[in-house]
């Protein structure tokens, strides 16, 4: 499962992904892609899961980018703990989503495919997903010049 190797903090608060997306909302590695449209939380068990749902469907040719990465600690307490003595041990990891942000990407297999895999992984997730191919040269910017 993907987490970070060393953090400097161990335990910051968990914010509300609020906001609009500043980078992240283009298909930049791959053909299409699997583009958030609501703001959420998504763990590293979730992202894997989707990432296995895909790969196994393309029965892995083409390639997979993941796009996202769970860098932000969630603690939870034991059970049966009494109240106070500070906060509880971080517990799993989860990657904060907001609307626009591209979550995979996917190459070299046909449309039909990429979208059946893509729907596959988008079971997986805890918010609203949508398909989208990249869009070719010619209008968007980052072109190269």
């Amino acid at each position: 499962m993907l987490m970070p190797k060393r953090v400097k903090y161990r335990k910051p608060h968990l914010s509300r992904p609020t906001g609009k997306i500043e980078r992240g909302y283009e298909v930049s590695f791959g053909e299409y892609g699997l583009q958030a449209l609501e703001s959420g939380f998504i763990s590293a068990r979730q992202i894997e899961a989707a990432r296995i749902a895909m790969t196994r469907y393309v029965k892995r040719g083409g390639k997979v980018w993941i796009k996202i990465f769970p860098q932000q600690p969630v603690t939870a307490k034991p059970a049966e703990t009494r109240m106070g003595s500070g906060k509880g041990a971080p517990d799993y990891w989860v990657a904060i989503v907001k609307p626009g942000r591209i979550l995979f990407e996917l190459a070299g297999v046909p449309v039909n495919e990429a979208k059946e895999a893509m729907r596959l992984a988008s079971h997986k997730l805890p918010i609203k997903t949508r398909f989208i191919k990249r869009q070719e040269a010619g209008g968007e910017a980052g072109e190269e010049g």
